[in-house]
């Protein structure tokens, strides 16, 4: 089975109760992280790629609800579960992110949290990222990591998991990642001792 079959089966086992077991934990300890940092950027859409329940869409609506949201993700349950929690306050689509269903110069903000390290092709990935932002907008990449040696040990057993998961980055790989994706104005900080975020600009 590849990864991509993997995540999809296993986040629909998991969502409905992501927003309450440890399963998403490790996301929601993110969401606060996550737009404080947006405060940094304009944008006036934003795509949340891998969405999930919809929480951190339904956050940045309540926070700024002029704002228009679109969510994707490969896991139709996940899907289901966001709908029921946002309604109309977002356009939520099932697409694989590395195909996205949007014309190019789309949005002006793209969210990628706690997903990145299940995509089997990330350079694919970032270029469709890269594809549908505007000129001068944003990426922001918060993604699970943690230190040497643990990291190395975890990617040589990760595919075991069956959850779809592929490679936890360090900060030189995603960095390297991001920036061979024609990213500008990089910016990496760790969040706590087992998240990242990353951020980069599309050049106009």
């Amino acid at each position: 089975m590849n990864a991509k079959k993997e995540s999809q089966e296993s986040f629909d086992r998991q969502a409905l109760t992501y927003d309450m077991d440890r399963n998403g934990s490790h996301a929601r300890e993110q969401y606060s992280i996550i737009l404080q940092k947006m405060e940094n950027f304009r944008f006036a859409n934003v795509l949340d790629v891998g969405c999930g329940t919809g929480e951190i869409l339904k956050r940045i609506h309540k926070r700024y609800p002029e704002v228009s949201l679109t969510g994707v993700d490969i896991s139709e349950k996940m899907l289901e579960v966001a709908k029921v929690k946002i309604g109309n306050k977002a356009t939520l689509l099932w697409a694989d992110a590395e195909m996205l269903p949007f014309s190019d110069a789309t949005f002006d903000l793209i969210v990628c949290s706690d997903s990145f390290h299940h995509y089997p092709n990330p350079q694919k990935v970032l270029a469709e990222f890269r594809r549908v932002l505007k000129g001068g907008g944003n990426l922001l990449i918060c993604d699970y990591s943690i230190g040497f040696p643990l990291r190395q040990l975890m990617n040589l057993f990760i595919r075991f998991s069956h959850d779809g998961d592929v490679h936890i980055y360090s900060k030189e790989e995603i960095t390297k990642l991001v920036i061979q994706a024609s990213f500008s104005n990089i910016q990496y900080e760790r969040t706590n001792a087992t998240a990242f975020i990353i951020t980069g600009e599309k050049c106009k």
